[in-house]
C-alpha cells in the first residue's frame, strides 16, 4: 500500500484575527501550493527522503526533519503498538519555503499526519487527528497554534475557537475576493517576529482588536464586503512587523493607491496579502509585486482563491 497527500499553503492572522483566523491557499491557476508527503512500506523503522525546491533548507539529518519526527510521534499516539513494527518510508515533496508566512511547517505537519493515518487504516476521525495535528504542533514550537494547520487539514477560512474538542469552526469567506500572495524571497524567522511584539498591550488596543475581529466574523456572516474591509485591521503585530519586512511598507501604500482592497501581513511575513474582487486588478498587482516586491530569484506571486478543501490524497 502507498499513499500521497497534499497539503495547502495557509495564511494566518488576516491582520483582524491574531492566531485565530486562517485560511487555506488555492491559486487560480491550478499550481498545487502546497507540500506533498508519500508513504510506502520500508524494512522497519522510520525512512525518510527529502525533494523539491526547497529541501535545501531542510536539516541534513532527517531525524531532525519534522516529517520524521511526525511519524515517530503518529506511532507513539497508536493505541494498536503492533503498528510500530511496520517499517514505514515517507518522501517529502517541499515546495514551500521556510520561514515565509505561508505556513510552510504547517503544510509538512498536515500532509505527514494526514498520509500517516491514511497509511495505517484510519485510526483517528478527523476531529481527533486534527487533536494530533495541534498536540505535534505545540511539541515542536511550545504552544499551540491552530491558525495554519487548521485550515491547511480542513480548507476554508477557520476561526480558532477555545473548546476543548472543538478547536475550530469554518466561517463564510468572499466568493468574489481574489487573495493576491507574495513572498519576496526573504527568509524571516517565526519566533524571531514574535519576538517583536510587546509582552503586554494597553487596554484601548485589547478592546480595538476585538471590536475588530468580531466585526469582521460578523460580516463575513451577513456577506457584508464593506464592514469587511473596514474592519479588516492589524492593531497587534504589523505596527511592529511592519519595519522589518524589506519592502512591505512601500508595496502596501502602492497596492492602495492601484485600488487595491486591503493588504496585510501572512502570517509573520514577508509573504503580504492584498486583495481585490477583480482579476483585472489581481493581474495588475501580481506584475507590480513580481517587479517591485520580489527581492530575488527565490520569490513569487500567486493570485489565489480561499481552497474549499485544505489537505487531500492525490
Amino acid at each position: 500500500m502507498s499513499v500521497k497527500v497534499y497539503a495547502p499553503a495557509s495564511i494566518a492572522n488576516i491582520s483582524v484575527g491574531f492566531d485565530t483566523l486562517g485560511a487555506a491557499l488555492a491559486p487560480v491557476d491550478g499550481t498545487l501550493l502546497g507540500d506533498t508527503v508519500s508513504i510506502e512500506p520500508a524494512e522497519k523503522g522510520v525512512v525518510l527522503a527529502v525533494k523539491g525546491p526547497w529541501a535545501y533548507k531542510l536539516p541534513i539529518d532527517p531525524k531532525e526533519n519534522i516529517v520524521y519526527q511526525c511519524a515517530e510521534f503518529f506511532i507513539d499516539q497508536l493505541t494498536d503498538k503492533s503498528a510500530s513494527t511496520r517499517g514505514v518510508k515517507l518522501t517529502l515533496e517541499k515546495n514551500l519555503p521556510v520561514g515565509s508566512g505561508l505556513g510552510s511547517s504547517a503544510s509538512s505537519v498536515v500532509a505527514a499526519l494526514y498520509a500517516l493515518n491514511e497509511y495505517f487504516n484510519v485510526p483517528f476521525t478527523a476531529a481527533d487527528l486534527l487533536l494530533v495535528m495541534g498536540k505535534f504542533e505545540g511539541q515542536i514550537s511550545g504552544s499551540v497554534h491552530y491558525d495554519n494547520v487548521a485550515p491547511c487539514y480542513l480548507g476554508k477560512m477557520q476561526l480558532i475557537l477555545n473548546g476543548k474538542d472543538q478547536v475550530c469552526d469554518a466561517i463564510p469567506s468572499f466568493n468574489k475576493w481574489y487573495w493576491v500572495m507574495s513572498y519576496s524571497g526573504v527568509s524571516l524567522s517565526t519566533a524571531k517576529m514574535r519576538q517583536l511584539l510587546p509582552h503586554q498591550y494597553d487596554k484601548s488596543t485589547a478592546i480595538e482588536f476585538g471590536r475588530h475581529l468580531s466585526t469582521f466574523v460578523h460580516a463575513s456572516y451577513k456577506q457584508d464586503e464593506g464592514l469587511a474591509l473596514e474592519a479588516l485591521k492589524d492593531v497587534l503585530a504589523e505596527p511592529y512587523r511592519a519595519t522589518a519586512i524589506p519592502g512591505y511598507i512601500d508595496a502596501k501604500a502602492a497596492l492602495g493607491q492601484m485600488g487595491m482592497l486591503a493588504t496585510g501581513i501572512s502570517g509573520s511575513g514577508p509573504t503580504l496579502f492584498t486583495i481585490t474582487n477583480s482579476l483585472e486588478k489581481a493581474e495588475q498587482a501580481k506584475a507590480w509585486l513580481d517587479t517591485h516586491y520580489l527581492n530575488d530569484e527565490n520569490g513569487f506571486s500567486h493570485i489565489c482563491r480561499i481552497d474549499p478543501q485544505g489537505a487531500r490524497k492525490i
